[in-house]
């Protein structure tokens, strides 16, 4: 890879992909952390979410809030199943709370319980007690109660000595029954597991030398007086300050920023201008990048606060700039670094959230709402606190009023360069204070054994955790039996068969265990004995059998799922026979990967991305599921006509044809030529309700307009539809004799597609 530009890095990516050992990232600012993140998706086979402790944090990581992935409740985790009650009143909540009041709901339990990995951005301020509720969460939602998360591996990024997590006294007087402090590092499940320490340690930001050592002095708290007295060179009078040019200010506080950056901008003569952000669907307040509304000057100071999306690397998080014109909505900007000219461009944020595809059963993310904004934002101040992750040429720093260990390094470290650095206020020994826990915890880390020496020693530790778990059929066959008692209050099948097709395929899985173990116990032998040729052909072998073994029982369920989905009021059936067929498709993908991924461990390969078998499995589920449906609808015990009409008398069900079958039924007509008065004599039904089935079928691509209507009838419904702004009750009011409300609802739907397809 291209961007592993350091042993270490590369150290990383070998920890993520052939260990399952936790892992804490870190390092000094500009060393590759934040790279390393964003090409993360390049360089891991593993199934993974990526997740940050704020909304801000989140939208800068690519990934969503913690306390929306895994729905946890405002407040303080308590490690322990003792009601929360007894801990005060004061926003506590404990296991029994997770497990009793916030439960996970079906799409996030699906989630979870495919992850083989967790990407935590931002763990500087993570605190302990949520990390050990995400914990709790894994756990959960995997039904493994035995290892750390679940047996999910946990990759957490961050710098411990930037933004430290938050917590009141109220919460600390029951918090500290439990931790020592509040950071990461301290919660209970890592006590269990362990970490493996990956600091990066070359710097990319800056190229000093001299100023390389005063900040890895300043972080580590053994700052000289000479340091001090060395960055106070750099002191320069309120005078001199304003004849600084396009020069940003790093501040301590919210209000000292804002109250700068207002007085600034209202010094200018020039005409203030509005801009309204773009705001769709979900995407909630505290996720919002920049304010509604942007206001900017001709003249005004700003920089940018994301890289630029299309590629042209016009500018990048942190860039300077300064607003040269504004005409008729257009806003040229002249870069502070080149003097170039640039006419801003829109970027567009988006909320997300992750989900199990129920086609594919591939984890995807959802995109649910987005935030369109210039990305600029006024740029005479900014908050240390929401500098984190921006590079500057040339700051002021005024840290004078530092309140929060590191805030001083995090400011500094902001810099390329001590050519660039100004202070406002001078700096105090007071003022620099690293949190003595840290501290602690990052000296003890770095006792560690060496990270190569660690490597092997986790990687044998994950190819034992492959054998074991690959082949470990207890759990399915658990949740699959749970299901079946559970079904069994909520549905009747008349169908001897289709009562017993979830009970067969427990029955082949359960019949196969004392086999599994007896094939586990010879995997592990072989690899304690080093016997790795008998071990890659034991595997090569076992895993054929019990692929395709697994194959056969998603065959089965499929064809079950097939028949239950044709008729309605089985939702929560269904949504049980999704779960079961998730985990057949894991267990299956577990099986392929691990004979690939074991042999390439213990041969020492490097590991990347299986986008090929990933894809295999998926074409496999779609092959299945075809055969499976169309097996359905072949099935004589299902009593339809071709045309859909349902039978009548004896042998007719007494549960309904799902809904959505019927509209499959006018869509295969449609396809094979028919006119809708044809569907519907076939059909016998009304042509209305075909115009409402065909009008589906338009809005989601599975029919053509234009097999049913005329280019003049749809151009001419279209003007009517575009200047009565979509009212389709007022144009069927002006013309009841000559448009149908089913033809009008055919055109708009077509309509809004094609409006859809231009955006």
């Amino acid at each position: 890879m291209e961007m592993l530009k350091t042993d270490r890095l590369k150290l990383a990516a070998h920890f993520v992909n052939s260990t399952n050992s936790p892992i804490f990232l870190t390092g000094k600012a500009g060393t590759g952390k934040t790279t390393f993140l964003r090409e993360l998706t390049d360089l891991t086979h593993k199934t993974h979410i990526i997740v940050a402790p704020t909304g801000i944090a989140a939208l800068h990581a690519k990934g969503v809030t913690i306390h929306s992935q895994f729905l946890l409740p405002l407040g303080s985790y308590l490690p322990t199943r003792e009601p929360e009650g007894h801990f005060g009143s004061y926003g506590f909540y404990t296991q029994n709370t997770l497990a009793k009041r916030h439960t996970l709901n079906l799409a996030r339990r699906k989630v979870l319980s495919t992850l083989d990995l967790l990407v935590i951005d931002e763990v500087s301020m993570l605190r302990a007690d949520i990390l050990d509720a995400i914990d709790y969460r894994l756990r959960s939602a995997k039904g493994n109660f035995t290892e750390p998360f679940g047996g999910t591996q946990v990759l957490m990024i961050g710098d411990l000595f930037q933004l430290p997590p938050i917590v009141k006294d109220q919460e600390w007087q029951a918090l500290g029954r439990f931790y020592k402090c509040m950071h990461f590092f301290e919660a209970q499940a890592l006590k269990q597991s362990g970490m493996v320490y990956v600091e990066l340690d070359k710097i990319f930001r800056q190229k000093d030398d001299n100023f390389i050592a005063v900040l890895n002095r300043l972080r580590e708290n053994r700052i000289t007086r000479e340091d001090i007295a060395f960055l106070n060179n750099f002191y320069k009078a309120p005078d001199e300050i304003k004849a600084l040019k396009d020069t940003i200010t790093l501040t301590t506080h919210n209000y000292i920023a804002d109250g700068h950056n207002r007085k600034e901008l209202d010094n200018l003569k020039s005409k203030s201008h509005y801009f309204e952000a773009i705001i769709e669907n979900e995407f909630p307040e505290s996720l919002y990048p920049l304010p509604k509304t942007l206001e900017l000057k001709e003249g005004a100071q700003i920089m940018f606060i994301r890289n630029d999306s299309s590629g042209s690397a016009a500018f990048f998080n942190g860039k300077m700039a300064k607003v040269k014109s504004i005409d008729k909505g257009e806003i040229t900007v002249g870069m502070a670094d080149t003097g170039g000219e640039y006419v801003l461009k829109r970027e567009v944020w988006e909320n997300k959230k992750y989900v199990v595809n129920e086609e594919t059963k591939e984890l995807v993310e959802e995109v649910i709402g987005s935030f369109e904004q210039y990305p600029v934002k006024l740029a005479w101040a900014v908050t240390v606190h929401k500098s984190q992750g921006l590079t500057f040429d040339r700051a002021i720093i005024d840290v004078g009023k530092a309140f929060a260990p590191g805030q001083v390094y995090v400011a500094l470290s902001r810099l390329t360069s001590l050519d660039g650095l100004t202070l406002r206020t001078r700096i105090g020994s007071e003022a620099i204070n690293n949190d003595p826990d840290v501290v602690g915890f990052t000296q003890s880390a770095k006792a560690q054994e060496s990270l190569e020496k660690l490597l092997q020693v986790h990687q044998k530790k994950y190819v034992e955790r492959l054998l074991v778990h690959t082949f470990q059929l207890q759990g399915l066959v658990e949740t699959m039996q749970r299901f079946v008692h559970e079904s069994q209050s909520s549905m009747e099948f008349e169908d001897p068969q289709m009562k017993i097709a979830v009970q067969v395929i427990v029955a082949d899985v359960q019949e196969e265990i004392p086999n599994t173990v007896k094939y586990q116990r010879q995997l592990l032998n072989l690899l304690q004995m080093d016997e790795q040729e008998k071990l890659m052909d034991r595997l090569e072998k076992g895993g054929m059998y019990y692929s395709n073994m697994m194959e056969s029982c998603l065959r089965k369920l499929l064809v079950h799922t097939a028949e239950v989905e044709r008729f309605s009021r089985t939702k929560s059936y269904r949504e049980g026979l999704s779960e079961i067929e998730l985990l057949l498709i894991r267990k299956l993908g577990q099986i392929r990967k691990a004979s690939f991924l074991i042999p390439a461990i213990l041969k020492g390969e490097v590991i990347g991305k299986m986008d090929s078998r990933n894809e295999s499995l998926i074409k496999l589920r779609e092959t299945i599921w075809k055969e499976a449906r169309e097996a359905a609808s072949e099935n004589p015990k299902f009593a339809t006509t071709k045309s859909g009409r349902k039978k009548t008398g004896k042998g007719a069900p007494k549960i309904k044809l799902a809904k959505g079958e019927t509209y499959e039924i006018t869509y295969a007509l449609s396809e094979s030529g028919k006119t809708i008065k044809e569907i519907s004599e076939e059909r016998g039904l009304a042509e209305s309700t075909i115009k409402s089935h065909l009008a589906k079928g338009i809005a989601s691509g599975k029919v053509s307009i234009h097999q049913h209507l005329g280019e003049d009838l749809i151009e001419e419904i279209s003007r009517l539809i575009t200047s009565k702004e979509g009212d389709l009750g007022m144009i069927r009011q002006e013309n009841p004799d000559k448009y149908d409300y089913g033809t009008l609802k055919m055109v708009s739907v077509f309509l809004s597609l094609e409006e859809g397809k231009q955006r």
